[in-house]
């Protein structure tokens, strides 16, 4: 019984969120086809909003780490679901995001995605993805940004291991940027499916930043121990266990 109702107070959360989203998203649109710091505001506002939400619909809080960068640097972030995506936007200032090509067509997310200069990758194309990337990063807005990635390319579940892309490497080289290393355990109260929210402490942990000039491999290696090893600690935190 227990299990049914935090399913049916997950459904309404889902369904409450799509509604804040179309609420909050049309109605800032006038303000941000104007000037882009309302679509940042917009953001900020939703995002929050759906944190707040999730606390006392379904028990699900969440606690941000770390020092929140707000200059210009590569934040490369460990992805588990959804909800990662939305703490980072709840408190990254000018966020950029690099995300797959087909989110620009998405209703309310594709135009803010445009307002906000977010980074369109065709992943079936790797080489010519990257190299449109890069360009795309150079010819960005000239006020500092945070540019946002996720080294993996995609949604990990809470422990499982996929390797890191190259991706990040030659952002980190290319723009001679910090990167912002960032960990979190999402994936154990909101899966990367399905309708089911679980109450607990959703982290996201901001971590040192790792200085530019280093090689790639050695700057890949480091960037994947210190998420890695963050994430498990975080999840080890909130109760989660390996299978063998």
């Amino acid at each position: 019984m227990r299990h049914a109702i935090q399913w049916v107070r997950s459904l309404i959360f889902i369904i409450q969120m799509y509604i804040a989203l179309g609420i909050v998203g049309f109605g800032f649109m006038p303000l941000a086809a104007v000037n882009r710091k309302w679509a940042f505001r917009a953001i900020h506002i939703y995002c929050n909003y759906v944190r707040w939400s999730a606390s006392w619909i379904v028990g699900l809080k969440s606690e941000i780490r770390g020092e929140v960068p707000t200059d210009g640097v590569i934040v490369a972030s460990k992805h588990q679901s959804f909800f990662d995506i939305l703490l980072i936007s709840s408190v990254v200032p000018r966020l950029r995001f690099i995300m797959k090509k087909e989110l620009r067509w998405a209703p309310v997310i594709g135009q803010y995605a445009y307002w906000t200069d977010t980074i369109p990758v065709d992943r079936g194309k790797r080489g010519k993805a990257i190299k449109q990337m890069v360009a795309d990063v150079n010819k960005g807005t000239k006020e500092p940004s945070q540019l946002v990635i996720f080294p993996q390319g995609t949604r990990v579940a809470a422990g499982v291991k996929k390797p890191y892309k190259v991706g990040t490497a030659v952002l980190y080289d290319q723009t001679g940027q910090e990167v912002v290393p960032a960990a979190t355990n999402v994936g154990m109260f909101w899966k990367r499916h399905g309708i089911m929210r679980y109450p607990g402490v959703a982290v996201l942990e901001f971590l040192p930043r790792i200085p530019p000039g280093k090689p790639e491999r050695e700057f890949l290696a480091e960037l994947e121990v210190a998420i890695e090893t963050a994430t498990e600690a975080l999840e080890a935190e909130a109760g989660f266990v390996k299978k063998d």
